[in-house]
């Protein structure tokens, strides 16, 4: 699949991938921060953003499709840099790019299958907004309250939200996602990456577990491991300096 992605910077390149409901723009902080010394690629997974949408959503389709944005630019070595969900689209990549990839980090995701539903809320609030034509975000806002009642994860959600024609609607493929949604919280074992591997938790958030050291260890055996104190998931949001000092560190390492 061709995605939707943005190229700003010079230098050894990096991928940027985003979580479940994201786009792009929503490691635009960390992007800042890297164009400086890197060429950065930012990109929309597929049913996300403005890439396309499809009804085929695993994770080695989306690292394949990170690998063909790669082959367009013609880049033979890279890092990459992905958050929750786009942390195992990265983790997937070290299977099928294995001797391409410089630097693996990983932003609050662990390489196992979770058992907890965790979105029924987002995704009835996103049916409800779905079910009214709505000619703004305020109005959709109103309707997606019903579930959702952080106004922080509505107002991430919104920003997804984007006219089409003369109404408004959502950019990633809802219907698709919750299709796919037991593959998306799942995982398939990847072969052991022997390369430099950085996994970043956020110290509130419970994606990564003492539970998962064992699995993050016989995949990604020389993976080093970095917390983030007073953040949750969304860690890179909370704490952005702290995030970029502790990527561009282990970026430069020998």
């Amino acid at each position: 699949m061709n995605l939707h992605y943005r190229v700003e910077g010079q230098g050894k390149a990096i991928v940027l991938i985003h979580g479940l409901f994201g786009s792009l723009d929503n490691l635009g902080l960390l992007a800042r921060s890297l164009k400086d010394n890197y060429k950065v690629i930012s990109v929309d997974l597929r049913n996300h953003g403005k890439s396309a949408h499809t009804d085929t959503f695993t994770y080695q389709d989306m690292a394949n499709d990170v690998l063909a944005v790669i082959a367009e630019l013609n880049i033979e070595q890279f890092s990459v840099i992905g958050h929750s969900m786009g942390g195992k689209v990265a983790m997937a990549l070290s299977e099928v790019a294995t001797t391409r990839l410089e630097h693996l980090m990983i932003l609050d995701m662990a390489p196992v299958h979770y058992h907890v539903h965790r979105h029924e809320n987002v995704f009835a609030g996103l049916r409800e907004v779905a079910k009214h034509t709505v000619h703004k975000r305020s109005e959709a806002d109103v309707y997606l309250a019903k579930h959702v009642l952080e106004p922080g994860v509505r107002q991430f959600l919104l920003k997804s939200f984007a006219k089409d024609g003369d109404s408004y609607n959502w950019r990633f493929n809802v219907e698709g996602l919750i299709a796919n949604y037991a593959t998306i919280m799942g995982w398939k074992d990847v072969l052991p990456f022997e390369g430099k591997t950085l996994f970043i938790k956020g110290q509130e958030s419970e994606y990564i577990l003492p539970e998962h050291r064992e699995k993050i260890a016989l995949q990604f055996p020389h993976a080093k491991a970095h917390m983030v104190a007073n953040t949750g998931h969304w860690l890179h949001a909370e704490k952005p300096e702290t995030v970029n000092r502790i990527i561009l560190s282990f970026l430069q390492r020998p």
